[in-house]
């Protein structure tokens, strides 16, 4: 069908394929019956259509490094079930996850969509991931291809890597999602790799995606991210995303007539797509692309138990679970504790059908058995709380806000990110917002306004201006680094006398780097002071528990941006040192998308980190504390005791953050524990680690043979849970590989596996490596290596609990062929 198809098509028509038809859809040839489909982020929910705020409601899972510390593959493949029907309740065909760059550094913002510093390991769920959602019928969509370990200057950076630690490391997960999942679609990234573009990278694209690894699905350019019209599709790049065609078109086809495209990769690009409509059906019956909210009860329960499962305690001193008939009075302190933090932020965000914060999941689990008291202490969000009254807001014709508005809504938010406007007579390039609403404080004090804006915009409060967006607007980290750093202005407001909030918004300048993005967002808080620390300290005192809810947010762990450094933001940290100064008895609860120093780890009890697990936070949280449920975590990175003790953190800016629009990935395949192994340097917690509420015995393993053969060893390892409570426990196995003249890890991960027992229950654990596993990659050779001789095979809890050791004989070299189907 699919020749018969192309053979009917014009040029034009061909061409048109190529490029999406808005920023969702794909462009339809109705002459031929070829219908559009619609694709959707993203990890960790189907957003849908239209804006990246708001929209219809939708279900929000955990994040990708939560999914991560599950280690638990066939977990994350129900995930990705669940999330395809999700994706078909939005009009949707193509899923636009997962993403699976590495964990390179402890700053990148994006970490928390990204599932480890471990390729083995992000490989494993990434596959399960896609397997999940493509047995519905869904496409998923591999990302970010490859090299995007920052979002500095992520557009134009050139990340360089040299070919041994990309075929490790950074390309090993999308190698295995297209080998073991068959993955249906892989999106390029936004930056360079070693100086090309990856949207315009034939090597990337062509040599090693299709000619080494044999993908036939499409590759798509992340949003705005292609740059070329015959480079791009020379190069392999099928489609340009998103539409109408900024690069293609009538570009295109001139392109072909003038000899600098043949006409034959048109052809084959288009086949590309019209097979990617029929893999998910869309030839079968029409798409319906209009888009509900679908609310399951077993998507609740699914989401409640990866919570759990992908929690990692890292400290406990014989304090939890938490026994509820034995406490009177709790204490839940803290700025994460009273707010759900259910993800992260940019195109992972979405609109939740409803969130459950940790205050509310304790409170409903105690159900007034004991006195729950509750302080939020300080802030720790890097922008002003979003305005969340109604907003009356008026759309209007130019940059003026003159005349008759052309259209009015609304709304209960003070976010608002435009992909379309709510009449044909607006245009993105061309128009003006006025915003008008209330606010009315609960409490007399200084309030501190903020405002970042794509765009220009103007905040009076009763007509007064306070905070000028317009004069001297200069380029940000915002909203993907077209907006203005936010600026904030305090105002002194009295109790429950109402104040005027108005803004004046108009369209932004002209694009830059093919991205045109109008958005603004202002919001209204009251200061916290002295005062609101002493009441938590107060708050703690004399309570028989003092939970802390301390971490980041979504403004912090987003797109877009790196952090800054690795400590809590704000003034958590003193609130640890003040709470735990007057209660013993503190435990703190951890909500961030990565690693921190934690100066405060021996004045506490208990560390429970919870990463952003979804909208049934609260939920979850309460179930481990008070027993239900055990958190079933172990670290997907390493946390190490400080910045510097990162491999990326040399001090040498060219290595991090970049420099002269390069970044160089010095370390090679040493990142990670791999690091830390091969300098020596003691992490604060090591890869894998995680502790329970039980124990477990260990018998010693045993390897099917003592020589590695063509179809591989298995290890079999029987565990027994010695303690009184269910539990689960990670059996990890590390490769050392006997010293040569090629430097390589002082170990690896290659293999795992988890099992779940009951108490006194026993089970046995099966591990399989195979050649591939033994191997480096030699450049010279241009394939994996495996040299002859003894390698030893670490067993262990985590990187640094090493239980069992046994050798195996690799008794004549291997070899990998480049395009090797069998890893």
């Amino acid at each position: 069908m699919i020749d018969r198809l192309l053979d009917e098509m014009t040029l034009e028509e061909q061409v048109s394929l190529l490029s999406g038809a808005d920023f969702w859809t794909t462009v339809p040839v109705e002459r031929l019956g070829i219908p559009k489909i619609k694709v959707t982020d993203g990890p960790n929910g189907a957003r849908g259509g239209g804006s990246l705020v708001g929209g219809v409601k939708a279900t929000c899972y955990p994040v990708a490094i939560a999914l991560g510390a599950t280690w638990n593959p066939a977990l994350v493949e129900a995930m990705g079930v669940s999330l395809a029907g999700q994706v078909k309740s939005k009009g949707a065909s193509v899923l636009l996850a997962p993403t699976v760059n590495i964990h390179r550094s402890g700053l990148n913002g994006r970490n928390f969509e990204c599932y480890s510093e471990d390729p083995m390991l992000t490989a494993a769920l990434a596959v399960a991931y896609i397997n999940g959602v493509q047995g519905q019928g869904v496409a998923a969509t591999i990302k970010h291809f490859a090299g995007n370990e920052s979002e500095i200057e992520r557009q134009t950076m050139s990340s360089d890597i040299d070919e041994r630690a990309l075929r490790e490391i950074y390309l090993l997960p999308f190698e295995q999602a297209v080998k073991k999942a068959g993955v249906m679609a892989v999106m390029s990234s936004y930056n360079r790799l070693n100086g090309t573009y990856t949207s315009e990278h034939p090597w990337l694209l062509t040599d090693v995606l299709r000619e080494q690894w044999g993908f036939d699905g499409i590759v798509m350019s992340d949003w705005f991210g292609s740059h070329s019209t015959s480079e791009s599709v020379n190069a392999g790049l099928d489609l340009e995303m998103p539409g109408p065609t900024r690069d293609r078109g009538e570009k295109l086809v001139q392109a072909v007539r003038d000899g600098t495209v043949r006409p034959e990769t048109v052809r084959e690009a288009a086949g590309r797509i019209l097979t990617l409509l029929e893999r998910v059906g869309a030839f079968s019956s029409a798409p319906d692309l209009s888009e509900h909210a679908e609310d399951l009860p077993a998507d609740r329960a699914l989401i409640r138990k990866i919570g759990a499962e992908g929690a990692v305690l890292l400290k406990n001193d014989g304090i939890l679970p938490l026994v509820k008939a034995s406490l009177k009075r709790v204490a839940v302190i803290g700025p994460n504790a009273a707010v759900a933090r259910v993800m992260g932020g940019g195109s992972a965000q979405i609109n939740a059908h409803y969130t459950i914060s940790p205050l509310e999941g304790i409170r409903a689990a105690l159900q007034r058995s004991a006195d729950v008291q509750h302080s939020v202490a300080c802030g720790n969000s890097r922008l002003v709380k979003l305005f969340s009254q109604p907003v009356t807001v008026e759309y209007f014709k130019g940059v003026n806000c003159q005349g008759t508005p052309v259209a009015t809504e609304t709304v209960q938010t003070g976010e608002f990110f435009w992909f379309d406007l709510p009449s044909p007579d607006l245009s993105l390039t061309d128009f003006s917002v006025r915003f008008a609403g209330t606010f009315t404080p609960q409490e007399d004090g200084a309030h501190l306004l903020g405002m970042t804006n794509s765009g220009l915009a103007k905040l009076y409060v009763d007509e007064e201006l306070v905070i000028d967006g317009y004069t001297d607007w200069k380029r940000g980290e915002n909203f993907f680094g077209t907006a203005n750093n936010e600026i904030r202005h305090s105002v002194e407001m009295k109790a429950g006398r109402s104040y005027a909030i108005k803004v004046e918004y108009l369209s932004p300048p002209p694009e830059e780097y093919g991205i045109h993005i109008t958005a603004i967002r202002f919001g209204i808080e009251r200061i916290l002071g002295e005062d609101s620390m002493v009441e938590a300290v107060e708050c703690a005192r004399g309570a028989d528990v003092a939970l802390l809810f301390v971490g980041r947010e979504g403004q912090w762990d987003t797109e877009g941006l790196d952090l800054p450094d690795m400590r809590l933001p704000g003034r958590q940290e003193e609130l640890i040192e003040r709470v735990s100064a007057v209660n013993p008895n503190c435990i703190i609860v951890l909500q961030t998308g990565g690693p921190i120093e934690m100066p405060w780890l021996e004045k506490v009890k208990a560390v429970l980190q919870v990463w952003y697990p979804g909208q049934e936070l609260g939920n979850a949280v309460a179930d481990m504390l008070f027993g239900d449920q055990e958190p079933g975590g172990r670290l997907p990175q390493t946390f190490p005791k400080q910045l510097s003790d990162n491999s990326a953190m040399t001090g040498d800016p060219s290595v991090y953050p970049g420099k002269d629009g390069h970044v160089r990935y010095e370390e090679g395949v040493f990142i990670g524990y791999r690091h830390h192994d091969s300098r020596h340097i003691e992490p604060l917690f090591p890869f894998g680690f995680g502790l329970g509420y039980t124990s477990f015995d260990w018998d010693e393993p045993k390897a099917s043979t003592g020589e590695m053969t063509a179809s591989g060893i298995k290890v079999t390892v029987r565990v027994s849970n010695a303690g009184k409570r269910a539990g689960s426990e990670v059996v990890q196995l590390y490769v050392e590989a006997p010293v040569s003249g090629v430097e390589r890890p002082l170990k690896e991960l290659r293999a795992f596996a988890k099992i779940a027992l009951e108490a006194g229950e026993s089970g046995t654990v099966t591990l399989e490596i195979n050649p591939r596993d033994l191997s480096y990659y030699d450049v010279d050779a241009a394939a994996f290596r495996a040299p002859a001789g003894d390698y030893r095979l670490l067993i262990g809890a985590h990187a640094q609990d090493i239980r069992s050791t046994i050798t195996i004989d690799n008794p004549q070299e291997w070899l990998g062929a480049v395009g090797d189907r069998a890893i």
